[in-house]
């Protein structure tokens, strides 16, 4: 029997380009938060990493898109992490939210997609 969970990476706190602006043109804070639905043909047995999802390749591929170029929309970001995260097939679905956590004094602005198979 097929086991599904829900695999969080939450409140991820980096700085990267992202925005159109002329004061976007240098690393902001953002906040990236993933819920990735991942189905595997049965419950873990053996308590070892080999039979899940190993979530270092998400925060390692986000990361990794931190220090490229940059987005210029929070909807573009996005769409690219949920991309990476669906490169593996027991990935059912997944939910990517960003926020940037210093555009304004009194609030985050954000973006909130999700995608699946």
């Amino acid at each position: 029997m097929s086991a599904t969970y829900t695999i969080l990476l939450e409140d991820l706190r980096l700085a990267m380009r992202l925005g159109i602006h002329p004061h976007e043109a240098e690393p902001q804070p953002i906040s990236l938060s993933v819920a990735m639905t991942v189905t595997y043909p049965a419950a873990p047995s053996a308590d070892r990493i080999d039979e899940v999802l190993d979530y270092d390749f998400l925060r390692d591929g986000i990361l990794a898109m931190a220090q490229g170029p940059g987005f210029a929309l929070q909807e573009s970001l996005c769409e690219a992490v949920a991309a990476l995260c669906l490169t593996d097939p027991r990935v059912e679905m997944v939910t990517v939210r960003s926020m940037k956590t210093g555009i304004y004094p009194d609030a985050r602005v954000g973006c909130e997609i999700r995608r699946a198979r």
